[in-house]
């Protein structure tokens, strides 16, 4: 179930996002940053659900920063930056939850206010289709399944976000074959 949760997050946000050429065919992602994706996520699943009540797209949306930050990182220092234990308590010792959007957009992204902007927008657009999905799917609030649908769109956020530095850095993946 998680997979198929994965996969409707997964081509909703590619069919927004590559038309935006912000994102490639095949999306940028890399295994180093895939592979912190279970530490990460049990670092991050902590703030986000005490947020989603309140806040949903905020605790969805911060995932795709948490993506951008991490693949910044990657590109700036792996041999630094894939040593740090948690690269999400990493952040928060700079900040916290609630203005972790702004720091990574300044601080760690170096973004220009329109570029900060743009991505701000794009974020939250990213979110918010994902929580009307999560909605759609009209799966009983605080069941495993609701559970599970939640980790699934964090999982692709992050995802997304990786995708969004990488290809704003200058990557660019090619299909084989």
């Amino acid at each position: 179930m998680l997979q198929q949760f994965e996969e409707s997050f997964r081509k909703d946000l590619v069919n927004y996002l590559q038309p935006k050429n912000v994102v490639g065919d095949p999306v940028e992602s890399t295994p180093d940053l895939e592979q912190l994706w279970p530490s990460l996520a049990q670092a991050y699943l902590k703030d986000a659900v005490s947020q989603f009540n309140g806040y949903p797209t905020v605790a969805l949306g911060w995932c795709i920063f948490l993506g951008m930050a991490v693949a910044h990182y990657w590109d700036l220092d792996w041999e630094i930056y894939g040593k740090v234990e948690n690269l999400y308590a990493y952040l928060l010792k700079q900040t916290d939850f609630d203005h972790m959007d702004d720091y990574i957009c300044e601080s760690v992204l170096n973004l220009s206010d329109a570029s900060h902007r743009q991505i701000e927008s794009l974020v939250g657009e990213c979110a918010a289709r994902c929580y009307h999905r999560m909605l759609h799917f009209g799966l009983e609030a605080g069941s495993k399944d609701a559970y599970y649908c939640f980790v699934a769109a964090l999982h692709v956020l992050y995802q997304m976000g990786v995708a969004l530095e990488l290809r704003r850095l200058g990557y660019k993946m090619h299909k084989m074959g």
